[in-house]
C-alpha cells in the first residue's frame, strides 16, 4: 500500500506530512517511555526492548517483500503495525514502521518521497493505532493465557489492514489528483485490502505465538501474563520461627540475602529473528508474488495513477529492490534484501539505543554516574 508520488495532491500530502510529523514527535516521547519499562506493559523485560524494536523493523522490512496473491492478478504484503505494536509497545511500533518506511523510499523508491508523510500516517500511525486498540480491549474481555494473546493479535491486524484502506480512500477524498467516484476507490480498496487483512492476521499471529512460547517476557502485549518468582519456605519455618540468639547480629534485609532472579539473555531469540529476517529477504524473496499489489491493482482498474510521478530515487543502485549490474535476478534481488535488512536494523537499533539511554540519562538522579557522565558517541 506504499503510496507514489502524484496520487495525492501537494496540501493535502503537506497536511499529511504534518500530521505524520506529530505523530512521530510523539511516539518518541512515548517510545522511550516503553523501552524504559514505565507505563502500561513495563517491567520485566523492557530494558532489552531497543535492541528487540530495531530487529522488529528490520524483521517487518524482510517480510514485507514477501507478496502473497489473494485474488486473481492481485497480491498484498505486511503492512506490520499490528506485529510491531503487539512485540514492542505501540509508540515503538510506530516509530519502527516508520523506519521501514523512510528506508524503502530512500533506498528503494518504494513509495513516493512527498508521499512519505501519507504513507507514515497510513500504514504506521492507522495500523499500529487501530490494532493496539483492538488488541487491548481483546485482552481484557478474553482470559488472561497466552493463547488469548495470540487470538487478539489475529483479529488486531485483521481489522487493521481495511482501517488503513479507509484512511488511504478519506485521503484520496480530500485530494485526489484525478476524477474518480470516491464510492467506487472506497469498495476497491477495503474490498481487496479485506483479503490482504487475512494474510497480515496470519503473520502475525504465527510471530507473536512464536515468540511468545520461547520468550513471554519480551513480548509487550503480553507482559504480566506471567507470574514472578517467589522464595517458598518450609511450612514448619513459616510456623515455628526460631527465636534469635541475643548476641546474634541483625538480620540483613531480604533485598541484601536473596539471590538475585537470573537474568535470560534474549541473544538466541535476537539471533534466530535476523535469520529469519535474511531469510526471507536474501532468499524466499525471489518466490514472491510478482502480481501488482492491493493499492496498484486499484489504482491501475480505476485510473488513480494516471498523474503518477517518477520517484525522485528512481536511478538508486538500489531501486525495485534489485542491485544495478547484477545481470542474475535471485542474486540481485537477495543482496538487495541483505542489504535492506541490515540498513533497517542499523537505523531502528540505533534510534531505540538512543532513546533508551536518554530516558536512562534522565531518569538518573543528579550525581549519578548516568547523569554526569558524557553521553557516549556512535
Amino acid at each position: 500500500m506504499h503510496v507514489p508520488d502524484g496520487f495525492i495532491n501537494a496540501p493535502v500530502s503537506a497536511a499529511a506530512g504534518a500530521v505524520a510529523a506529530a505523530a512521530v514527535a510523539v511516539s518518541l516521547r512515548g517510545a522511550r517511555r516503553e523501552l524504559a519499562g514505565t507505563g502500561t506493559g513495563g517491567g520485566t523485560g523492557a530494558d532489552r526492548t531497543a535492541p528487540l524494536a530495531g530487529l522488529v523493523a528490520a524483521f517487518i522490512f524482510a517480510v514485507q517483500m514477501l507478496n502473497f496473491p489473494v485474488a486473481a492478478g492481485t497480491s498484498g504484503h505486511l503492512l506490520g503495525g499490528a506485529l510491531a505494536a503487539i512485540l514492542v509497545g505501540p509508540y515503538t511500533g510506530v516509530l519502527c514502521v516508520s523506519v521501514v518506511l523512510l528506508m524503502q523510499g530512500v533506498l528503494f523508491a518504494d513509495g513516493g518521497l512527498t508521499a512519505l508523510g501519507i504513507n507514515i500516517s497510513d500504514m504506521a500511525l492507522t495500523t499500529t493505532v487501530v490494532a493496539y486498540g483492538v488488541f487491548r480491549l481483546l485482552v481484557k474481555v478474553l482470559p488472561r493465557s497466552r493463547r488469548s494473546v495470540t487470538v487478539a493479535s489475529f483479529a488486531a491486524a485483521l481489522l487493521s489492514v481495511p482501517a488503513a484502506a479507509v484512511c488511504f480512500t478519506a485521503l484520496y477524498a480530500l485530494g485526489g489528483t484525478t476524477d474518480v467516484p470516491i464510492g467506487k476507490v472506497f469498495t476497491a480498496m477495503v474490498g481487496v485490502h479485506v483479503l490482504i487483512g487475512i494474510g497480515e492476521a496470519v503473520i502475525t499471529a504465527l510471530t507473536v505465538g512464536a515468540v511468545i512460547a520461547v520468550r513471554p517476557d519480551l513480548v509487550y502485549g503480553a507482559r504480566g501474563l506471567a507470574r514472578p518468582l517467589e522464595l517458598r519456605t518450609s511450612p514448619l519455618a513459616a510456623t515455628a520461627p526460631a527465636a534469635p540468639a541475643a548476641d546474634a547480629p541483625e538480620p540483613a534485609p531480604a533485598s541484601a540475602t536473596a539471590p538475585a532472579a537470573p537474568r535470560r539473555s534474549a541473544r538466541r531469540l535476537w539471533l534466530a529473528g535476523l535469520a529469519a529476517a535474511l531469510l526471507c529477504a536474501g532468499g524466499l524473496s525471489y518466490y514472491a508474488s510478482s502480481s501488482p499489489d492491493g493499492l496498484e491493482k486499484v489504482a491501475h482498474d480505476k485510473g488513480l495513477d494516471t498523474r503518477t510521478e517518477q520517484h525522485a530515487t528512481a536511478d538508486s543502485p538500489l531501486a525495485d529492490y534489485s542491485v544495478k549490474d547484477i545481470a542474475n535476478p535471485r542474486l540481485a534481488g537477495g543482496l538487495a534484501g541483505v542489504i535492506g535488512v541490515a540498513a533497517t536494523l542499523a537505523v531502528g537499533t540505533g534510534v531505540f539505543v538512543v532513546l533508551r539511554r536518554r530516558k536512562a540519562a534522565a531518569a538518573a538522579p543528579a550525581g549519578t554516574p548516568a547523569a554526569d557522565a558524557p553521553a557516549e558517541q556512535g
